[in-house]
């Protein structure tokens, strides 16, 4: 559910002040139909384009709409201005909607999620240009999509773990299908990959030079309606790969990564980090340290759930486990550590791994009283 760039207090701030700032008469979604080219944009570029309710239910209609629209070929989706493509969603709506007995909180999940599957079942070759901080639901409106182009802008995460929620979004589905044990490690640490490293880890499918991305567009716009096929898109995005493609910055320590976050239990992982004498290890041990025991337990039990879950039986259990959260100390508590008091000292609940039992995790995954399951198949 969390959408926001974590690492910085300071951005995190201007992103909530700007965000609640926002005019209701602001165009938070732009709408383009360019020959056959039907173009999406994410107009809060102030707010980093964070993503709220209302933009998902402008989104999904019109998508809906273009799969009946017999001149429709392809779609684009993309943010407006130069640093994000959607760097996460509106979480203190969510919150505060949950503590006054609003809807908002179990409308975002419902409706956030059909929109995320819709993305991953869609008849028309989608396109995202994350030319820029992509996080969270920036990840849910993208990875599921055929096309996704990163670039020397891009700055991709997970990082829910860190706010004691989840990678949600269907997270379930596209982390623990990444090679070896990279999606469990990005997952449980949040681990931030920034630029060609979105594309070696496998949630982008090309990679670009931002200056080249305008004229990507150009191209994808002039394509015919009969030209406007997987292939024909394939050559246009490969034509503007740089000859000097950057290495993987993890190459190094996928093995390391793979013989680590293989192991049977968070605690287990934890375990196989300190057996070694290695810098990269001791960063991860780190972090997991800073992170909600909570979330963590949960999180992994999810990656190994969705590992042998189906696209739409993901989403149901993900809507499970928000409502879940939302029930709980530690998404409150991270928020008001990170986006609230900003002291950035969460008091977690229970504060250690081993109080976290799984009759505890369970609960997460269990259908949730008086709540009418997410069925999307």
């Amino acid at each position: 559910m969390l959408r926001l760039y974590l690492r910085s207090p300071i951005l995190l701030s201007q992103i909530t002040k700007r965000a609640m700032s926002s005019t209701a008469t602001e165009s938070e979604v732009l709408f383009g139909c360019e020959g056959a080219a039907r173009i999406i944009t994410l107009n809060r570029p102030k707010a980093l384009n964070a993503l709220n309710l209302s933009m998902v239910r402008q989104i999904y209609p019109k998508m809906k709409e273009w799969i009946e629209d017999d001149a429709a070929g392809l779609v684009i989706i993309k943010g407006a201005g130069d640093k994000a493509f959607c760097a996460g969603g509106d979480v203190l709506s969510v919150i505060q909607s949950a503590k006054s007995g609003g809807t908002v909180h179990k409308e975002f999940f419902r409706e956030e999620y059909i929109l995320n599957y819709l993305i991953g079942t869609y008849k028309l070759p989608y396109i995202a240009l994350i030319d820029g901080i992509t996080m969270g639901g920036g990840c849910g409106l993208s990875i599921h999509g055929k096309f996704r182009v990163a670039t020397e802008k891009t700055l991709l995460a997970m990082p829910e773990t860190a706010l004691g929620l989840f990678p949600d979004v269907g997270g379930s589905f596209f982390l623990p299908r990444l090679s070896g044990k990279l999606g469990m490690f990005l997952a449980l640490t949040g681990y931030r990959l920034k630029g060609a490293d979105v594309f070696h880890s496998g949630l982008a499918t090309h990679y670009v030079e931002s200056k080249h991305i305008p004229e990507i567009k150009d191209e994808l716009i002039k394509l015919p309606k009969s030209e406007c096929k997987n292939e024909e898109i394939d050559k246009i995005l490969n034509k503007f790969s740089p000859k000097n493609f950057p290495k993987f910055s993890l190459q190094s320590n996928l093995e390391t990564i793979n013989s680590t976050f293989n192991g049977k239990s968070v605690e287990n992982i934890i375990e196989k980090l300190n057996s070694k004498d290695d810098e990269f290890c001791r960063k991860q041990i780190a972090e997991l340290m800073k992170m909600s025991p909570t979330s963590l337990k949960v999180t992994y039990q999810q990656i190994m759930n969705g590992s042998v879950s189906n696209f739409s039986n993901v989403f149901t259990m993900e809507h499970r486990m928000g409502y879940h959260f939302l029930e709980a100390n530690d998404f409150y508590e991270g928020c008001r550590a990170i986006l609230i008091d900003k002291d950035r000292n969460p008091k977690w609940k229970p504060s250690k791994l081993e109080d976290v039992s799984a009759d505890d995790v369970n609960k997460y995954f269990a259908s949730v009283d008086g709540v009418k399951d997410l069925i999307l198949a």
